[in-house]
């Protein structure tokens, strides 16, 4: 009997352990829903790549997911920065895919795991080794046997290792759903036959790694049971799945969009986001997964695209820098408690559609025992509405939805955001000298190695050709060193006439820099849209032999499109013109190919590699230098703020800290002309160009240090720049909440005020407040017409000195004066927090 006692315990105990871990079990599904261990799931998921970030910000990236009202998370598998040749595996720091699925499970939250192995995901090549398009006769993503073959090998690897570590839900694990491809359905037709064979093999290979768990193929119109295909967009209410018996699940829900040098950045205002998510919902949806709900950073060179940023912040829910995205974040934390409200009888009823208007309805679930949600939707995307439903008036503004988990009470309406929003700013900080590497405490000791122009040691090609740059260097670098020479008779008149001949240069992409004799000519570049580009402008020959070195350059592969492996890039040109006896075309001439640079290739920016060459110390650091190396040892930034370099001053080129990529920096200006508004309106459809901002400024001026590649004191900082800029203007900046704000009126389902500075801060000034009918949003609100004198007052006596404040919003608290026939009042209120 006590050994019977003792086994029940145990095994108590044991399953008290998984439901707090949030061990899964068996996972199956039908037509409503997913089914865990037997349970119904309606689930909210957030798109978090462990690459993306460093392991020591995973447990808090998951944490405030989960405070997010988040369940799931989700990421990618990165073959190409797992398999870095083939049969050679690297799942170190970065690449830690079992401690970041270990981190999931740790936090009780469930794993979507989307092996692929293609990604797409503005990573470089999709994902793919670049190494596998060079084995001969292999085509990407069709039925190919090469392809076929390192696919499956790769699968099975990702698969058996985490069947190793009992990660899969059928073993007690968090993985729920795994992926294999991503978004073939875009491109199958484009393969012919070929196309749909790879689709059904890809499906039954997938299936026949016995995970356990349901298989997903996301945009895939043809995908075969028991495979689930999904939905990808900004709006999927209205997607249904191929085959009847399958859920309704929204893999990639776009919060924001990605960004590329020398163009505006997008924004997707969170009343949209959340209304997208909401219908979703209303119309019979179970997973909703944000890509991204953490962004972060294309660190080194793994950003795809091309022109793809370092930055993927994607205006995510959790910002590049591990920091709450407010007030998107809030607001959809909000919108996930009113979703579970309804949970139960989202999944066990049958939604009853009614019209209440023209572009209005509501979705009414019910049950026997008289359980009722709703959801009211007002899809007009210029009009506020006021509908009746079940006797009773609601306020739909445009665009929105409005959740009633009783059919009676408004709990949230995506339209009305009272979540605390933030003003976020890069607060600078002078590089400081380390104690270990300066007898003077203030001053910045520099030093710099400069690259030759050209090729630097023996060549790796010879042709009388202009070749493909990636084919040459096969990824190995962004750079190729194109060198060949003419000669210049005494005789040329421009030689007397002081009118310099013409380069002309055609090229497929990306970029390239243009050296004579070894001076710095100029630049070029294609972007983010059309990749090739002409080089045009005056070079200065001298008479004799003249050195022409091209360094083309690559900003990122491509990341998806049919056959995109394929899509050159390099020159295919080059002329010059205004010589004697006319054009003198260069592209058949012999050209020398050097890869990389010699920096790169003695990996002077590694502790064990800064001895390779000759670094010189000066007193002056020259700027505006092409082709230079810079190192400083510098202390980290003070506090524990999130750091970012500030490279406002510099012009295009790749940093590291202590040997880790920073990646590629390019403060790269968008056009001043562009469409960028001061303020979104988020009503109708979004596309990425709606809302866009930073016209005429530099797409991304910052770039993110992870605080934990920080030593105490002793850390190297090294800079290459190609073209030249100002190192003695790099700072660091420190990500810093300085003010938080809220805005509620009376009848927002919750007309209470909230606003909560950082920890270890408190509210020391209120910057605005406003009762009635304020303006703007945070940051720039205004008065309206409408305004009670004593708002200011009123807030200091509920917030003045505290951490955190929370207080109802009414006419008893607030005696609203002047012109106030607006109607509705609304509180909006600014507030400072220092330490």
């Amino acid at each position: 009997m006590g050994k019977l006692f003792c086994s029940s315990c145990c095994l108590l105990f044991f399953l008290l352990l998984c439901f707090e871990l949030g061990l899964a079990g068996n996972v199956t599904y039908d037509a409503r829903s997913l089914i865990v261990d037997g349970q119904r799931k309606l689930l909210i998921s957030a798109s978090i790549h462990y690459p993306r970030s460093v392991p020591a910000m995973w447990p808090g990236l998951v944490q405030t997911a989960k405070e997010g009202g988040v369940d799931v998370i989700e990421t990618y598998v990165f073959w190409n920065g797992h398999e870095i040749a083939p049969s050679v595996y690297n799942f170190e720091g970065r690449f830690d895919l079992v401690k970041f699925v270990k981190t999931v499970q740790q936090a009780g939250m469930y794993c979507i795991l989307r092996i692929g192995p293609f990604v797409a995901a503005e990573w470089n090549y999709g994902g793919v080794p670049v190494w596998l398009h060079y084995i001969p006769g292999t085509v990407f993503r069709t039925d190919n046997e090469n392809f076929k073959f390192y696919m499956q090998r790769f699968m099975t690897y990702i698969v058996d290792l985490m069947k190793k570590e009992k990660l899969f839900a059928s073993q007690g694990g968090p993985i729920i759903l795994s992926q294999v491809e991503n978004e073939y359905g875009y491109y199958e037709q484009g393969y012919g036959e070929g196309g749909k064979r790879y689709a059904q093999w890809a499906a039954k290979m997938a299936v026949a790694q016995n995970t356990g768990v349901p298989w997903i193929m996301c945009q895939q119109y043809d995908a075969p049971d028991p495979v689930i295909d999904t939905c990808n967009g900004f709006y999927c209410d209205a997607f249904k799945p191929t085959a009847p018996h399958r859920p309704k699940i929204w893999t990639e829900n776009w919060p924001g969009w990605f960004q590329l040098f020398g163009a505006p950045n997008p924004h997707r205002p969170a009343e949209d986001v959340s209304f997208a998510v909401a219908r979703f919902f209303q119309k019979g949806g179970t997973v909703n997964n944000y890509y991204m709900y953490h962004g972060g950073t294309n660190f080194g060179r793994t950003a795809g695209g091309p022109f793809i940023t370092t930055s993927y912040d994607y205006e995510a829910p959790i910002d590049e820098y591990g920091l709450p995205n407010l007030p998107k974040w809030g607001h959809l934390k909000e919108l996930h408690r009113a979703i579970k409200l309804c949970e139960n009888l989202l999944l066990t009823s049958n939604p009853v559609n009614i019209s209440l208007g023209p572009s209005q309805e509501a979705d009414v679930y019910a049950d026997a025992s008289g359980g009722c949600a709703a959801f009211l939707a007002n899809t007009d995307d210029k009009n506020d509405v006021t509908v009746t439903f079940r006797n009773a008036s609601y306020h739909l503004p445009a665009w929105s939805v409005s959740i009633l988990p009783d059919c009676k009470t408004e709990v949230y309406n995506s339209a009305k955001v009272t979540s605390q929003a933030s003003v976020v700013e890069m607060v600078p900080e002078d590089l400081k000298p380390s104690v270990q590497s300066s007898k003077d405490s203030k001053t910045l000791n520099w030093e710099v190695f400069v690259e030759k122009a050209g090729i630097w040691a023996e060549a790796d090609l010879v042709k009388s050709s202009l070749e493909d740059h990636v084919n040459i260097t096969k990824d190995a670098s962004d750079y190729l060193w194109y060198t060949t020479s003419i000669t210049v008779s005494e005789d040329e008149k421009f030689l007397k006439q002081g009118r310099s001949p013409v380069l002309m240069i055609d090229s497929k992409g990306h970029a390239v820099h243009v050296f004579v004799n070894g001076q710095l000519q100029g630049s070029a570049s294609g972007n983010g849209t059309v990749f090739p580009f002409k080089y045009k402008k005056p070079i200065a020959l001298k008479a004799g032999k003249n050195e022409i070195s091209l360094l083309g350059i690559t900003v990122g592969l491509p990341t998806a499109g049919p056959r995109y492996e394929w899509i050159p890039a390099g020159l295919t040109s080059v002329v010059i013109k205004g010589l004697n006896n006319g054009p003198v075309d260069l592209s058949k001439n012999t050209w020398t190919y050097k890869i990389g640079l010699e920096g790169e290739k003695l990996a002077i920016y590694t502790p064990g590699g800064m001895n390779r060459v000759n670094w010189v110390a000066t007193p002056k650091v020259p700027k505006m230098q092409p082709l230079t190396w810079y190192k400083t040892i510098v202390d980290p930034p003070t506090g524990d703020e999130p750091v970012g370099l500030d490279m406002l001053y510099m012009g295009k080129g790749l940093a590291w800290l202590n040997g880790e990529e920073i990646g590629r920096y390019w403060p790269r200006k968008s056009p001043k002309n562009g469409k960028c508004v001061e303020q979104c309106d988020y009503r109708g459809k979004f596309m990425p160009d709606k809302c866009l901002t930073g016209c005429g400024k530099p797409t991304q001026r910052w770039y993110h240090v992870p605080r934990s590649w920080f030593k105490p004191s002793g850390n190297t900082l090294v800079i290459f720049e190609e073209r030249g800029g100002e190192p003695t203007k790099i700072k660091f900046s420190k990500r810093r909440t300085s003010a938080v704000c809220a805005s509620t009126s009376e009848d927002y389902p919750s007309a209470t005020l909230h606003l909560k500075c950082p920890e270890d801060t408190h509210i020391s000034k209120v910057k605005f407040a406003s009762y009635g009918t304020p303006r703007g949003a945070c940051g720039s609100y205004q008065m309206g017409d409408c305004h009670d004198p004593n708002s200011v007052s009123a807030v200091e006596k509920e917030c003045a000195k505290r951490n955190e404040c929370k207080f109802q919003v009414s006419a008893q608290k607030f005696s609203s004066k002047g012109n106030c026939s607006a109607g509705r009042m609304k509180l909006a209120v600014e507030v400072i927090c220092s330490s």
